[in-house]
């Protein structure tokens, strides 16, 4: 596999509203979907669409239903191996509920169920240990920490490149997680998960911190519509945003961007690019998932190229 990817793969539940409600207010659904989701799913969907079949795999874990099935079948059709993918009996696979507003934003309450369960046992087996051992980068989300750390060591120990943009997990802090970012190549953080992480607000302090831990690290700031920030010790690389309605394009729901973005990023660097072009095309899968209603509504290779165009960066302005 080019990239490997390990972490949740849920079953969406999205229902749309005009606006959130209020505690103790009832409110109109407008309209539901049930589509595959999970942050692993949606990453490993995301770079499989930008470099092809049989070159992506993930590392997952889902329960025996029927969920399980659907979820198998529809990775496969999209080109991703799930070989690596454990079945657990003693729970359902993973679902997630969202809200989405009309703005595009989101509240989502996920029931993790197989997820959890992905442990470092099933990252020790044949499967899962060589797809990363021979992988050109291995990309993590949530898996619980004890299984992160075994990823990190057995690609740590390859000497291949780990990016990881850990989302609830960075609530245990750096800390808690030292040996985990003393391997990692590439954090992926939100403004959010910046605090959670070093216990600090201000960015240039939190890299500060963490560049302290290991010198080596790139923290890439997650900016939303403002694009993206790299931060390496002293130094600092800016992608802007991408101005959609420049594009005749507008937000439609943003429950995935930031699994797209991650799925560009690995693809990009899996073809060699440097980062700072990876950066462009996640920024610009991340922006063009936002005008999809589905959380798997990443771009196309074929797409990309159309959109960013010959002069990615003059059009990312």
């Amino acid at each position: 596999m080019d990239v490997v990817v390990a972490g949740a793969i849920n079953w969406d539940i999205n229902l749309f509203v005009g606006k959130f409600p209020r505690p103790g207010e009832e409110t109109p659904v407008h309209r539901i979907t049930r589509v595959p989701g999970g942050k692993a799913g949606n990453v490993t969907v995301a770079a499989a669409r930008l470099l092809g079949p049989n070159r992506v795999g993930i590392l997952g874990a889902l329960g025996r239903d029927d969920i399980a099935d659907t979820q198998i079948r529809l990775l496969n059709n999209e080109g991703v191996d799930t070989s690596a993918v454990s079945l657990k009996d003693e729970t359902e696979s993973g679902q997630a509920y969202i809200v989405t507003e009309e703005s595009g934003e989101n509240v989502i309450h996920t029931y993790f169920g197989a997820n959890a369960m992905l442990a470092p046992t099933d990252i020790l087996g044949k499967t899962c240990a060589e797809m990363i051992r021979f992988s050109r980068i291995t990309a993590i989300t949530d898996p619980p920490e004890e299984t992160v750390e075994t990823i990190t060591r057995i690609a740590h120990e390859a000497d291949r490149p780990i990016a990881w943009d850990p989302g609830i997990r960075a609530k245990a802090g750096m800390g808690q997680l030292r040996s985990m970012l003393l391997r990692v190549s590439y954090l992926f953080l939100n403004e959010v998960e910046v605090e959670y992480m070093t216990g600090v607000k201000d960015p240039a302090e939190a890299v500060k911190r963490l560049s302290a831990m290991n010198p080596e690290l790139k923290v890439i700031m997650k900016l939303g519509k403002e694009g993206c920030a790299m931060f390496r010790e002293q130094r600092e690389s800016r992608i802007p945003g991408i101005d959609l309605a420049k594009h005749g394009l507008r937000v439609v729901n943003t429950v995935g961007c930031g699994d797209a973005f991650l799925g560009a990023f690995s693809a990009a660097k899996a073809l060699s690019l440097v980062d700072e072009e990876a950066l462009l095309w996640a920024n610009w899968a991340g922006a063009l998932k936002a005008t999809k209603p589905e959380t798997r509504g990443s771009p196309t290779r074929n797409e990309l190229e159309k959109w960013m165009g010959p002069a990615g960066n003059r059009e990312s302005q």
